[in-house]
């Protein structure tokens, strides 16, 4: 590896190594709550960033998304007028965040990339949630990071650069990936490289999203498989 090449990769997770949509939308729908899954599960998804904000803003202390989630899921079921649940349904249904499908490519691009680089999570998920995910989905993280470690939600920089303190490496020695221009930004700021994973079918196939190229990326990649590719893994 050459010295600028980076250590260390940390991956964003919900939309860029398993695909949120998909797998809540399928077992909404497999519930038969009378409602479209593709709608609940992007009502669902639309909340997390105003709960985190309401924890960020100080109205809430710090909140585990495992909790955020509910108090989410409690909102949309009541939106969605879907009351048939028990505690013990809903609380399963919570959990399905801990159930969601990895995208085709992202087990064996995870490990092409781990013959190579130190590969750990950098998501809000909390640590349980995560490492549940990683065990079902067989995702081969060398690490699992948090928001929960440090207190603190992504774009925080204490989150970007928590990771190279982690690992005793320098900012620039680490790489955010991830499927999120926002989240990018943010990591470049704190001095991180970063890639940019196209998921075009994000928020499912009748909501296709923009993943054209931001220059100020370190690379560019159609899947985590790609990336590896372009690492020479």
């Amino acid at each position: 590896m050459t010295p600028s090449a980076p250590q260390v990769l940390a991956f964003d997770i919900f939309g860029t190594v398993v695909d949120w949509h998909g797998s809540v939308a399928r077992e909404v729908d497999a519930m038969n709550l009378g409602v479209s899954g593709d709608a609940f599960a992007l009502a669902w998804r639309a909340g997390y960033q105003p709960a985190m904000r309401r924890v960020t803003a100080g109205e809430l202390g710090w909140t585990l998304i495992d909790d955020l989630h509910r108090m989410i899921l409690d909102e949309v079921l009541a939106v969605f007028g879907v009351t048939q649940l028990d505690e013990q349904q809903k609380r399963h249904l919570n959990k399905v965040w801990h159930r969601l499908d990895p995208w085709p490519d992202s087990v064996p691009g995870l490990t092409r990339l781990k013959s190579r680089f130190t590969i750990c999570t950098l998501s809000n998920g909390n640590i349980g949630l995560l490492a549940n995910m990683a065990k079902r989905a067989g995702l081969p993280w060398d690490c699992v990071l948090s928001a929960e470690l440090f207190r603190a939600y992504k774009p925080d920089p204490a989150t970007y650069l928590g990771v190279a303190r982690v690992f005793d490496v320098a900012p620039a020695q680490v790489m955010l990936v991830a499927a999120h221009q926002d989240d990018l930004a943010g990591a470049r700021a704190c001095g991180l490289q970063t890639a940019y994973i196209e998921r075009p079918l994000e928020f499912g196939a009748a909501h296709p999203k923009d993943v054209s190229a931001q220059p100020l990326n370190t690379w560019h990649a159609s899947s985590i498989a790609h990336l590896a590719d372009l690492l020479g893994c």
